[in-house]
């Protein structure tokens, strides 16, 4: 029951953060961020806020820099919309999980372009399929040696 509660704490912090940055804050370090995620601790007196952010490693700094300053705006604007005892103290990271996954889609996007060079699974085993005798002629041969029950077996 505590994990479902935690799972609609964090939910509900992640929208909030992410209107409040959406409709824009006024550091100009702050580029386009995106609230990916957000962790709270069991006890809710931290919240881990990952982020997303579009451009180069000094864009990214930048803007965890300006996040980080405006931690006291933000943190009031949770304690405005969400009813909770305490708000928790924001601590904002980069998420490189995004930055991961493109990694692998240009991995998978190289390799199929190098896998047209590769031979075709199935065609090799069409061809390896071609050089071993078909199963139905064999037994064909063997039933055509067998007598036929109505030739008898003599008893």
């Amino acid at each position: 029951m505590a994990g479902d509660r935690l799972r609609r704490v964090n939910e509900a912090l992640r929208e909030v953060l992410s209107a409040r940055v959406a409709a824009g804050l006024k550091d100009p370090r702050i580029g386009f961020v995106t609230v990916t995620s957000v962790e709270t601790s069991p006890d809710l007196t931290h919240a881990r806020v990952y982020v997303s952010v579009l451009g180069e490693d000094e864009e990214r700094e930048d803007s965890l820099a300006g996040l980080n300053h405006s931690r006291g705006y933000l943190q009031a604007a949770i304690a405005e919309e969400v009813r909770m005892k305490r708000t928790p103290t924001l601590e904002f990271l980069h998420d490189d999980s995004i930055d991961h996954g493109f990694r692998i889609s240009e991995l998978l996007e190289g390799h199929g372009e190098d896998s047209a060079s590769l031979p075709n699974p199935s065609e090799s085993h069409a061809k390896d399929s071609a050089s071993l005798p078909n199963p139905s002629e064999s037994h064909a041969k063997d039933s055509a040696s067998l007598p036929s029950p109505s030739e008898g077996s003599g008893r």
